[in-house]
């Protein structure tokens, strides 16, 4: 499998002279300072692409977009939609023109993922993503105040949310709301309270059938210029894969991955495997779900987690958490020497570590949450491990 690394652009604290040093070669990323909806032009790709190239001595190339945001108003529709539609196209258009032929997008209204902890301690002084669904509720009910929220969690999360709320002072309450705030993608604003209210209610009363049948749009006026570019479109499931704040979630296990390929069917409409987004759904089996959607997998994430029976999980190590992540690789070569085999072009899937622990000089450094340098590294470093082993024995170095 194509190892790679997600940069975040010049100014992310991991170097792409410390890409190199991983050993991964291909690079993730986007162009972020780019508004939603606004055209990806020619000239910025190539910028981003020289950028990358400009030590040829590092080997480096732009493999994957993570990615191309699709806006709000995709996801709601409104009067601007012919524009987004045909923006999105011609940004495909200009991506393949300049040899970029895989884009991971999401659908996930407002907030692209969720956590309560950033920097939850571990043993030894390192540090991990964390979602507590006490402090989630906590958030949602008695600071946000979303009117029916504490309906929809269990009387032993709702106590514990009220306990927080009753210690809670000023601090704690900035730092959850800053790290809620964590999950709006790329460099753009973050909402207050009132901000995060308003936005909320321009999806009042928006159902999960809404935000399918808008995807389903999307999808239908993509893809076809997906196809003629040679771009694989690979959509990442939500992260919880569960309701955020009432907001309708579309991508959340099996049923839904099977709803999206089948409403477009098309080899441009495929997925991102991320194991440690659907692995945090309590009913996820993901060796299964990879076995069953391997045909569509254009991309994968992987890392782990560790859930708790109250829906709250924490980031683990990759190998060490609740999914099976030796037997999803070996799902994902299976299926890469299946391609091989068929003679596919473009045969190789690439995967990246995704997320990290903080571990070592990282903790004292800034980097975005879940991106530290050396966890990712030893993730990557277990992961090629587990490659080289299985591998082996089946087609040797070729994997």
């Amino acid at each position: 499998m194509e190892e790679t690394w997600r940069w975040f652009g010049p100014q992310d604290s991991t170097t792409l002279a410390d890409v190199r040093q991983t050993g991964a070669r291909g690079i993730v990323t986007a162009l972020h300072h780019i508004p939603y909806g606004d055209v990806w032009s020619i000239e910025e790709i190539e910028k981003r692409k020289a950028e990358i190239a400009a030590d040829s001595s590092l080997g480096l190339y732009w493999r994957v977009v993570e990615s191309v945001p699709v806006s709000e108003e995709i996801k709601l529709g409104g009067p601007n939609l012919p524009r987004l539609y045909e923006n999105y196209r011609q940004t495909l258009r200009n991506l393949a023109a300049c040899g970029i032929h895989t884009v991971c997008y999401n659908f996930m209204p407002v907030l692209d993922w969720a956590r309560t902890q950033l920097d939850e301690p571990l043993p030894g002084g390192a540090t991990a993503l964390r979602f507590n669904m006490h402090e989630y509720a906590a958030f949602d009910c008695y600071m946000l105040e979303r009117e029916g929220a504490e309906t929809e969690y269990s009387e032993e999360v709702i106590q514990r949310a009220r306990a927080w709320r009753d210690a809670a002072n000023d601090a704690n309450r900035k730092r959850l709301l800053d790290t809620i705030m964590a999950g709006l993608p790329g460099a753009f604003d973050r909402y207050d309270i009132p901000g995060l209210r308003e936005i909320l209610r321009r999806y009042h009363g928006v159902t999960k059938a809404h935000v399918r049948s808008m995807l389903v749009s999307f999808l239908k006026e993509i893809i076809p210029v997906a196809e003629e570019c040679g771009i694989t479109m690979a959509i990442h499931p939500d992260d919880p894969p569960r309701p955020l704040f009432g907001l309708p979630r579309v991508v959340g296990n099996a049923d839904d991955l099977d709803f999206i390929v089948k409403a477009v069917p098309s080899v441009s409409n495929g997925l991102t495997l991320c194991t440690g987004s659907l692995g945090a759904g309590a009913g996820n089996d993901l060796p299964a779900v990879a076995k069953r959607f391997a045909h569509h997998v254009h991309f994968a994430h992987l890392r782990n987690v560790t859930k708790d029976e109250d829906g709250s999980f924490m980031e683990a190590d990759h190998l060490d958490g609740d999914v099976d992540i030796v037997a999803v690789v070996q799902i994902l070569l299976n299926e890469q020497l299946r391609r091989r085999i068929a003679g596919e072009q473009n045969w190789r899937i690439p995967f990246r570590p995704d997320h990290g622990r903080k571990l070592l000089d990282d903790i004292h450094k800034q980097a975005h949450p879940g991106y530290p340098t050396i966890g990712r590294l030893r993730g990557l470093a277990e992961l090629r491990g587990v490659m080289a082993a299985l591998s082996a024995p089946q087609i040797g170095k070729q994997s």
